[in-house]
């Protein structure tokens, strides 16, 4: 990010200030972020001009918002220079490659013997099952996205505006050097990679991040059974915690009926 492509943003921004890697050398400027919260409607006057400034804006949210640092964007842990680039990964290598960690036997693991472990997965235990197909839309993504984050800054209205030179929210979260999912892959351009492949199958949309949370609009969300376990099998590959910690009963059957039918994709890394 640049005061160059800054410029070309039509109307003034809020105050801001461009935010460098803490464990940088300051050449690279990650990415803008607002001194305080943004009404939705900036959020989407930005990304409205995007054709013609290159300039994506996400809603920004914090490990403490009352901590003074707004972590990790406003102290700078973002980490840009350490990420390779999404095209050099492949989406349906990556999510078959993890979804064979997570369902591997784990002797090591005090939580989860074998057995528990595979009725986490069933159907598919630990056979990988494939991509989920893609559905024709049924709500313009876009616009869905505005819709979505009005409401996210109702929940949380200390969330800030960042602003990023990338072409979609799915390739911002790499350029701007985003770590949430560190505790799994330290690499933000293979997430990167997914949600683009999610861009065009799902109309998803990346709205809003956190210090590990990632916060997507979906315009074309499963609605059998069978689309719901496939889109289910995904998300466990790329955030097995949503389904080992944040879905009861621990299962995937049980978070593939929860996310049947909904336009909000929610994600968490511990």
């Amino acid at each position: 990010m640049t005061p160059e492509l800054l410029s070309t943003i039509a109307a003034p921004l809020p105050p801001g200030r461009l935010i460098t890697s803490d464990e940088g050398d300051g050449d690279v400027q990650a990415l803008w972020l607002s001194d305080g919260a943004v009404p939705a409607e900036t959020w989407k006057r930005i990304r409205d001009q995007h054709p013609h400034t290159g300039v994506w804006p996400l809603l920004l949210d914090a490990l403490d918002p009352n901590d003074g640092e707004f972590r990790p964007w406003g102290s700078g842990e973002v980490f840009p220079e350490r990420m390779s680039s999404p095209a050099d990964h492949d989406p349906a290598d990556l999510l078959a490659q993890w979804w064979a960690t997570y369902t591997a036997d784990d002797e090591d693991d005090d939580m989860l013997d074998v057995k528990r472990r595979l009725a986490v997965t069933a159907p598919f235990g630990q056979t990988w099952p494939g991509l989920a197909p893609g559905l024709g839309a049924v709500a313009d993504p876009d616009e869905l996205a505005s819709e979505f984050a009005q409401a996210f800054l109702v929940d949380r209205p200390q969330t800030r505006l960042g602003l990023i030179a990338a072409g979609s929210g799915a390739a911002a979260l790499t350029v701007a050097g985003w770590f949430g999912p560190c505790n799994y892959d330290n690499d933000t351009a293979k997430i990167s990679a997914i949600l683009q492949d999610w861009e065009h199958r799902f109309g998803a949309r990346v709205v809003a991040v956190g210090f590990d949370t990632l916060h997507l609009s979906v315009a074309t969300p499963p609605v059998s059974e069978r689309d719901a376990l496939l889109v289910a099998a995904e998300h466990f590959a790329l955030c097995p915690d949503n389904i080992w910690q944040g879905c009861r009963p621990y299962t995937l059957a049980a978070y593939a009926e929860r996310i049947t039918g909904a336009h909000r994709w929610d994600f968490w890394w511990d």
